[in-house]
Parts: structure tokens; sequence; C-alpha cells
């Protein structure tokens, strides 16, 4: 059985067990989370929402949180004396999904 869910503005397929990797949630380390919009529920029994499945909810465990790889923004125009360096560090939140319910 798998879900799609709708988190940080993203949508997520996901199973029981699996870990992911998704934008910030703001709860601590070892908490569960809820996820409410959950979009289909595929596997022997599929459900479509529209937009969303009703009574359905994907619980899931936070593992950690961190921040990925600095991502390096340069703005530049030629001939104009003009350069911008900056870089980025998108912050993440690492869960391990524990049950998708109906």
């Amino acid at each position: 059985m798998y879900a799609i869910i709708e988190t940080g503005g993203k949508q997520v397929k996901v199973t029981e067990g699996q870990e992911i990797y998704v934008e910030k949630v703001d709860t601590d380390s070892n908490d569960s989370v809820t996820f409410e919009n959950v979009l289909f529920v595929g596997g022997d029994d599929v459900k479509v929402g529209a937009p969303y499945v009703e009574g359905a909810s994907v619980t899931a465990k936070v593992e950690k949180h961190g921040r990925q790889k600095k991502l390096t923004v340069f703005k530049y125009k030629p001939k104009k004396n003009y350069s911008r360096k900056q870089g980025h560090r998108q912050p993440y939140t690492k869960l391990v999904i524990d049950k998708i319910n109906l």
C-alpha cells in the first residue's frame, strides 16, 4: 500500500517503513507527525481524493533535522560591473513513515 501526501507545497509518494526528506517540519526529534492532506491511496483498494481522501492520514516519526549542501547563487551582468555571490542551505526534516491510516 502506498499514498501520495502533500507537505511543504510538494507531493510525495510514501510507503510504510520508507525514509523521506521533506521541507522542514516544526517539531522536535523523535516526535510523531500526522499528515491529513492525503491525495491518493493505492494498492488493493484505490481511493482518489477530490482534492483530499476523507478519513485518510499518514503518521510518521521525525528522525532528524538538518540542512542540505550549500548552493552558490551567482548573479552577473556583463559589461556593467555587477556581480553578486550568495550561498543558500535549505533546511530539511528526515521522516520515517510508520502507518497509512484509512
